[in-house]
């Protein structure tokens, strides 16, 4: 089992740049797959990013690729979600999700741990 905190939410205006932090804790924390899943306001939660448990495989959703980086440090336990060039429809609760699958899906049912979430707010 594995517990997780997200961090690093907050207000910045468009095209500014966040970095959320998910620390995970468990004995076996770092071999678990990690996921960025986002929701707005009125809409269902959707997939953002993920990364697998050696950080060897990645996967975006196209509304992000080329502006978010997600990456890992095994030895913190930590995975982070670096987000650059910031817009207002990126404004949403982020939660991280984890499960110990080997391949990452961008389905939030397939994710069986979550945390609380941070919000991210982006100014126009």
């Amino acid at each position: 089992q594995v517990q997780l905190v997200e961090s690093g939410g907050g207000l910045v205006q468009t095209g500014g740049s966040l970095r959320l932090s998910c620390a995970a804790s468990g004995r076996t924390a770092s071999y678990y797959a990690i996921a960025w899943f986002r929701q707005a306001p009125g809409k269902e939660r959707e997939f953002a990013a993920a990364i697998n448990w050696s950080g060897g495989s990645t996967d975006y959703a196209d509304s992000v690729k080329g502006r978010f980086t997600i990456s890992r440090d095994n030895a913190k336990n930590t995975v982070y979600l670096q987000m650059n060039s910031l817009k207002p429809e990126d404004t949403a609760v982020y939660y991280c999700a984890a499960d110990r699958a080997v391949v990452t899906s961008r389905l939030s049912r397939s994710w069986n741990y979550w945390g609380q979430g941070t919000q991210v707010t982006v100014s126009s």
